[in-house]
């Protein structure tokens, strides 16, 4: 059964639902690697990252098994794990509709936000960099520091928006995402960015706030996107 091109529509679960066939057909059988995500994604014809989620929800079930410097390999015929909810959102997806929407909140805080208001930002950032000192994943502060300033905005519906986004970090793809790509250096960044943006609002200046968000979530995506890293994650709840 050769692996078939599909359309460019719920892209991860088409490619999953059809690695999950092949490997239950014996196509791929157990303890044998998967061709590379770039040779996947060219035979698919899809993106890498949506072949990156596709085998991520393939690890959460239980199917195959990412082994750095190794690759992906197949670790059982049957999910031995919970099959991954079908309107369960890709993370790369999650990411760009945070990008498109977090960037035009951060420009309105940079119009509305008072003094104390981003002393609240400092202090979530604070909080942040305090956790990964501790080697805790900075998950406490982070949230704190995008819905601080989704609430400049003095909009209801867009704060329960950015918060449901936000907590789409806890669906089981983008913890598992998490577990192998979130470190302390790919936090420290994130810090970093977080600070670019404060000091934007600070300025008052909502094209450069607007910009800077922008860039730490496209950057956010494409650390996710990047080769399958080395690096020693933070903490026991690691994302």
């Amino acid at each position: 059964m050769p692996i078939q091109a599909i359309e460019p529509r719920r892209l991860y679960r088409q490619i999953a639902d059809q690695l999950r066939t092949l490997i239950k057909a014996g196509e791929y059988a157990v303890g044998t690697r998967l061709p590379a995500e770039r040779d996947l994604a060219a035979q698919l014809g899809v993106s890498r990252p949506s072949v990156r989620e596709a085998l991520i929800a393939l690890e959460v079930e239980g199917l195959v098994e990412v082994r750095m410097g190794s690759g992906i390999h197949v670790v059982a015929r049957d999910a031995a794990g919970p099959p991954v909810e079908a309107g369960a959102f890709g993370p790369f997806e999650i990411i760009r509709a945070r990008q498109v929407l977090e960037g035009e909140l951060a420009a309105l805080a940079a119009e509305r936000m008072a003094p104390q208001q981003v002393d609240g930002l400092n202090e979530a950032l604070a909080l942040m960099e305090d956790e990964i000192r501790r080697g805790i994943t900075p998950i406490r502060g982070d949230r704190l520091y995008h819905l601080r300033i989704a609430e400049a905005a003095d909009n209801g519906p867009l704060l329960r928006a950015v918060t449901e986004l936000f907590d789409e970090r806890n669906n089981p793809l983008f913890e598992q995402l998490g577990q192998h790509f979130e470190n302390r250096e790919s936090w420290s960044l994130a810090v970093a960015e977080h600070r670019a943006v404060i000091d934007a609002i600070a300025a008052r200046d909502p094209e450069a706030a607007r910009s800077a968000m922008q860039a730490h979530l496209r950057n956010s995506h494409d650390r996710f996107a990047d080769n399958w890293p080395p690096g020693e994650a933070l903490g026991a709840s690691t994302r």
